[in-house]
């Protein structure tokens, strides 16, 4: 019988390194995934996956099972790390701006820093990627959430700390931002965008 996150949890605290290492592989790919599509890094996906995990060996004790699963207790220290690191980055050597509504402007995106270039095939696929990309965290992280890891209203709600309406309300505007881009870069026709296409970056 598969042991649940709970049991695994509970014997991690105990000192069992197995437990741990089955709690790694089993969500570690999420995490990472999350990680990369919320920051287009590799380098800050693999940062901001070993500090989860390490903070989740720290202070396991701080999740709540009556609050949420693990699984979204670990999203929402990525989702914290993620920004953390998007400020402090801006800050030291700026890619970005951001405008005064939380827009982010990608100024530049090096070739060797393409998260998903063994992946991505065709035009529109990096069209949507770049778009996903440019969206104000508050939009992208629903949109990652929902849309590519297929989360409920209510589990991105529990990983973001925030209502089920506010998570409802920022996904149907991040997928109208998305669709406008789009269709501004003549990529996608509107009938064709939906979470489908999304999907295929994952």
């Amino acid at each position: 019988m598969t042991p649940s996150d709970n049991d695994l949890l509970q014997r991690m605290t105990a000192g069992d390194e197995e437990a741990f290492t089955t709690l790694y592989r089993r969500h570690q790919g999420n995490i990472y995934r999350f990680a990369l599509l919320m920051s287009g890094s590799p380098a800050t996906a693999d940062d901001v996956t070993q500090e989860v995990f390490l903070t989740l060996m720290r202070s396991n004790h701080t999740y709540d099972s009556s609050r949420g699963s693990l699984a979204m207790f670990l999203y929402g220290i990525a989702r914290n790390q993620v920004l953390r690191r998007r400020r402090w980055d801006r800050a030291c050597d700026p890619l970005e701006e951001e405008t005064e509504e939380g827009e982010i402007i990608v100024r530049h995106l090096p070739a060797q820093d393409d998260p998903l270039a063994d992946i991505v095939r065709g035009e529109m696929i990096n069209a949507v990627r770049q778009a996903v990309l440019a969206l104000p965290a508050r939009y992208r992280e629903v949109i990652v959430l929902c849309d590519f890891h297929e989360l409920s209203y209510a589990e991105a709600a529990q990983a973001l700390d925030c209502a089920v309406g506010t998570v409802s309300s920022r996904l149907n505007r991040a997928r109208s931002m998305l669709a406008d881009r789009l269709r501004a870069m003549n990529h996608v026709e509107t009938a064709a965008f939906n979470a489908v296409s999304l999907k295929c970056l994952v």
